[in-house]
């Protein structure tokens, strides 16, 4: 009641100052593992900066955007997000990749603009601040943890790890665990361990729902008690000095001492949202991959507060998401021929959570795109056919070289249903995976880094508040 009475207060404050104070839009990026989060920011704030690659983003088409120039972040106790050391790492002399994300940062852009219509002519140019917060994917995943008892979250766990090769070390371990024994410390500390190295093992084959994130990224918590706890099977009764009990207050401390602050401080004033997804790692790594992804989006959905914000329900319940995108990342590993069939599954993949947010009044959209273009485009033919390829320098070696990645279909059930069949192989299909390291440019004046459709998702994202 009290941070639902925060929110409301909040709410207000922002509601009766805003006519009299800059737009502020607050937009949220995350991803789930290698969807190349900070990729997609550093690229996007490059191309805001310089938009001469941004013809899809109408208030650069109108020539309203007078100047975009960054400025101290409003949040002192934020990291600021390390754009021009990541924009070097992918523009300088030897490209490469830059680290991933492991905390929350933020940077904020700001935009003057000249108003639209009948406005341009009672008013002068207006400032707009774009402040966009970077969080790990694997924190959003824990928001769904808050509506969770720990018995079911041990259970749901449990039967997904069941399913997965990763997780049959872990699982005989924990099925040999009375739950109703009195707690031992090092115990508990050998299960926590033994369920990170799964939950590293599930990120790295490509599963999606890799929760608890923080096991992942623990940071300043490494060690603590409220990171050292794990699912176990539910014992026929427990007292209060046991395994299980102990387990329990653990599980519901990281709750309400690392999930709530977080949700608290940063996502509950999120205005937008962007979900980045490795669509194409899903279903290079196979079926079941390409479920998990699918029911981890619906997961993800339940985490946010969609809707729209107007005046009453910004008084009543805080801000709300008003959109939401899904963005299918790396559509540079593919030709543009096949961009419509990755948008059409990427669609399919969220479209529970796209129904279930347009119920609630907030815009949700899918699309393909690339925050930075690595590779080039060409036809090749092979036995008398051409193939639609992609050219690039392969990252692990630095060679050039050419990926038929198998052509994606255009029907997306096509890959749904035998993925909701839990089917072990695609029946009829390869697709193949290269990693490509960023090609050195060569930038004119005005121009951001080549990408793919980042002028489309800003539209999308902040068009009408420019």
């Amino acid at each position: 009641m009290t941070e639902q009475l925060g929110r409301s207060l909040e709410g207000l404050v922002a509601t009766v100052t805003e006519p009299f104070s800059d737009t502020v839009v607050r937009l949220g990026v995350t991803g789930l593992s290698r969807a190349g989060k900070t990729v997609f920011i550093s690229g996007l704030v490059a191309n805001l900066l310089d938009r001469g690659r941004m013809p899809q983003l109408s208030a650069e088409a109108s020539r309203r955007i007078e100047a975009a120039y960054l400025q101290p972040q409003p949040d002192d106790t934020i990291p600021r997000f390390d754009f021009e050391g990541h924009l070097a790492a992918l523009t300088g002399d030897a490209p490469h990749w830059p680290d991933s994300t492991r905390a929350v940062s933020e940077l904020r852009l700001s935009f003057r603009v000249k108003p639209a219509g009948l406005m341009a002519a009672i008013t002068g140019s207006q400032t707009v601040h774009l402040d966009i917060v970077d969080y790990p994917g694997e924190w959003l995943l824990d928001l769904a943890l808050l509506d969770k008892s720990y018995a079911r979250w041990a259970e749901d766990t449990l039967t997904r790890m069941a399913r997965r090769p990763e997780g049959a070390a872990y699982l005989a371990t924990a099925r040999a665990e009375d739950g109703s024994l009195r707690f031992d410390e090092m115990r508990a500390q050998g299960l926590a361990q033994s369920f990170t190295e799964y939950l590293q093992a599930a990120r790295a084959a490509g599963w999606s729902d890799c929760t608890p994130g923080r096991f992942l990224l623990p940071g300043e918590l490494a060690g603590s008690p409220v990171l050292t706890f794990a699912p176990i099977p539910e014992p026929a009764s427990a007292s209060r000095s046991s395994l299980w009990h102990e387990m329990e207050r653990r599980f519901e401390a990281y709750k309400s001492k690392v999930v709530k602050p977080f949700f608290s401080a940063h996502f509950a004033r999120i205005d937008r949202q962007v979900v980045l997804v490795d669509v194409l790692g899903a279903i290079h790594a196979g079926p079941q991959a390409l479920e998990d992804l699918r029911q981890t989006m619906a997961e993800i959905l339940s985490a946010f507060r969609p809707g729209r914000n107007g005046f009453l329900s910004s008084i009543l319940l805080g801000r709300r998401v008003e959109k939401i995108l899904f963005a299918a990342t790396k559509a540079d590993h593919l030709h543009q021929s096949q961009h419509a069939a990755l948008t059409a599954i990427t669609e399919a993949l969220v479209r529970e959570a796209r129904d279930r947010a347009a119920f609630s009044g907030a815009e949700v959209a899918a699309m393909s795109l690339a925050g930075l273009r690595a590779t080039v485009e060409e036809m090749v033919e092979r036995d008398g056919e051409a193939l639609p390829m992609v050219r690039g320098r392969l990252l692990s070696t630095g060679k050039q070289a050419a990926m038929y990645p198998g052509e994606l279909p255009s029907d997306p059930a096509r890959l749904l249903s035998p993925a909701r069949k839990g089917a072990d192989r695609w029946l009829d299909a390869d697709f193949a995976l290269m990693a490509f390291a960023p090609a050195r440019l060569n930038l004119r004046p005005g121009e951001g880094p080549p990408h793919i459709r980042l002028d489309r998702a800003a539209e999308f994202l902040i068009g009408d508040r420019l």
